[in-house]
């Protein structure tokens, strides 16, 4: 299945696949430092407000190779990455969930949709999707947050996914007006 799943994908796609996946690994503890800043005096996750800006990579996967699966394909190899290299935290196996479904979410907002994914109100509502599926899984699986400071989460999350899904289209446009 998982074959017949990767036929569709040329290997200009697969390496923009794996491009969006390591940015999205290598952004991600930079972004979450610097959102520590503000999310640390209100108790919430730094992942929260950060998330939008490494979750766009999502987003713009799925908007520039523009096939079914792409979002989800780009979560999985996040997770395989930092499982394989512990890059990031110590979440071990869990990491197969908690990069892979957000991308998944992704998928799931175009199906449902049945827009094109570099549309600029569906990579703003991928944004905000996949944000929310992160700060979801990350209070249930870490953090079983109040429920004060998870509202404040889920409201950061939204709002950051979607700056980085109108992010994720600004950079596609871009690209595409240089012919890329």
């Amino acid at each position: 299945m998982m074959k017949g799943f990767l036929n569709k994908f040329g290997a200009f796609d697969l390496v923009i696949i794996a491009m969006m996946a390591a940015l999205g690994v290598a952004v991600k503890p930079i972004v979450v430092a610097l959102a520590h800043i503000i999310t640390g005096p209100l108790f919430i996750p730094g992942g929260a407000l950060a998330g939008g800006f490494y979750m766009m990579w999502l987003v713009l996967g799925a908007g520039f190779v523009k096939k079914r699966g792409t979002a989800t394909l780009i979560g999985l190899v996040q997770s395989i990455m930092v499982i394989a290299t512990g890059v990031y935290g110590t979440h071990g196996i869990v990491s197969l969930l908690t990069y892979t479904l957000p991308g998944l979410t992704v998928d799931i907002i175009l199906w449902i949709t049945r827009q094109e994914p570099d549309e600029k109100m569906v990579m703003f509502i991928s944004g905000i999707g996949a944000n929310l599926c992160g700060v979801i899984l990350a209070n249930l699986v870490f953090f079983r947050l109040p429920m004060v400071p998870l509202l404040l989460s889920i409201s950061a999350g939204a709002l950051s996914g979607a700056l980085g899904g109108l992010l994720a289209w600004l950079v596609l446009m871009r690209l595409r007006k240089l012919n890329i």
